[in-house]
């Protein structure tokens, strides 16, 4: 997978083509996660017969191994009712050691729903547990939870859930209500018994859409969790879940939204302080398009980082700073993952022509990220 070094050597890595689109075989909405005990990497992707969501036919999957990736798989398939798979959403539970993919299983399109006041989403998951070579069958959650009967339609994701420290699952989502005029909201599923039952958490009251969260905290105060939103163009919409409920954040810098908006990734990470204390400060790093030619095509996908993201009183103190490109040109979806020792994954759409002429993975370190800042200023 090119080459790889340690921290304090020069580093290359080179950016691994995943998924390749051709006529009749598009790939679109990657989403990853690093297996920290097993050192493999998961990538998935919607398979589709042409860009329109309506042509989602399949979820396929890759693994890596020792930097060697394997064969792709399809692991979900569109039914012959015409339900297809769409929003590969990826969470893993440590207790329990398995990996749950969550997608929406839906018939229609996204417009249309909204148009009805129909909502023909579902919501469904299959596992993988350690050590098992294949997928479980799945599991639909949509009839446990009455609250789908008031949205006009919903989507999760897309890209990855998490797990919290204290072992919640978190499933990010994004409903839109059964309003004269339909707007969305951002929340989440989660789970507090390793995703044998799950709850919804209570929307975010501003506009927001696809979404990404992930748990920060100092070391010293309680831990929140940080909410990354697509919004209708403008500025994301940056929020908080605390104990007393999920709440829209005022930031020191504001992250740019596109026109139209785009999905865009987050994660934490530990703290690259020298200090291997699992407790320690949690950083953050977020991915988007920098920059766009009109409303549908999006350009240079750079990476943020926010160094000091809590105060010592719990409070968010979110600067971020300029974005290192690490795709020029045609830029679209993408997930993050961080690996170990300084280092994180993206999965990307990109290409020459389109940003879903391919989806692909790029490797760099927090050292990179340093340099680059370095480089800014």
């Amino acid at each position: 997978m090119g080459k790889t070094s340690s921290k304090s050597d020069e580093q290359t890595i080179d950016k691994q083509i995943i998924f390749k689109s051709k006529r009749g075989k598009v790939y679109k909405i990657p989403a990853i996660y690093y297996n920290e005990n097993d050192k493999r990497l998961f990538a998935f992707a919607e398979k589709r017969t042409s860009q329109e969501e309506s042509d989602a036919v399949a979820s396929k999957s890759y693994l890596i191994d020792l930097f060697q990736w394997s064969k792709t798989k399809e692991v979900v398939r569109k039914c012959s009712c015409g339900y297809r798979p769409m929003n590969p959403c990826v969470v893993y539970e440590n207790h329990t050691q398995t990996l749950f993919l969550f997608f929406i299983y839906v018939i229609e399109t996204e417009l249309w729903q909204i148009e009805h006041h129909q909502n023909k989403a579902r919501l469904r998951y299959i596992t993988k547990k350690k050590n098992e070579k294949k997928w479980s069958k799945f599991t639909e959650l949509t009839d446990m939870l009455p609250v789908f009967k008031n949205w006009s339609t919903f989507a999760i994701g897309p890209g990855h859930g998490i797990q919290t420290e204290s072992g919640r699952m978190i499933v990010p989502a994004y409903a839109f209500t059964k309003d004269k005029e339909p707007i969305p909201h951002a929340f989440c599923f989660y789970s507090d018994d390793y995703g044998i039952t799950w709850k919804c958490e209570e929307m975010l009251s501003e506009a927001s859409m696809e979404c990404e969260m992930t748990e920060i905290f100092d070391g010293k105060v309680d831990r929140l969790i940080y909410c990354s939103a697509r919004s209708l163009g403008g500025h994301r919409v940056q929020a908080k879940i605390d104990k007393t409920g999920f709440h829209t954040l005022t930031t020191v810098t504001p992250l740019e939204e596109l026109n139209a908006g785009c999905q865009g990734s987050v994660i934490s990470f530990p703290a690259q302080s020298g200090d291997e204390d699992p407790s320690q400060e949690k950083w953050l790093l977020f991915s988007h398009p920098t920059k766009q030619k009109s409303d549908w095509e999006r350009l240079d996908l750079g990476v943020y980082l926010s160094t000091s993201p809590v105060r010592s009183n719990g409070e968010l103190n979110l600067v971020w700073s300029q974005p290192w490109v690490i795709n020029k040109g045609p830029s679209g979806y993408s997930d993050l993952t961080y690996i170990e020792d300084g280092w994180f994954a993206c999965l990307m759409e990109c290409g020459e022509k389109t940003p879903t002429d391919k989806i692909a993975c790029q490797m760099f370190s927090y050292d990179e990220i340093l340099n680059e800042e370095i480089h800014q200023v």
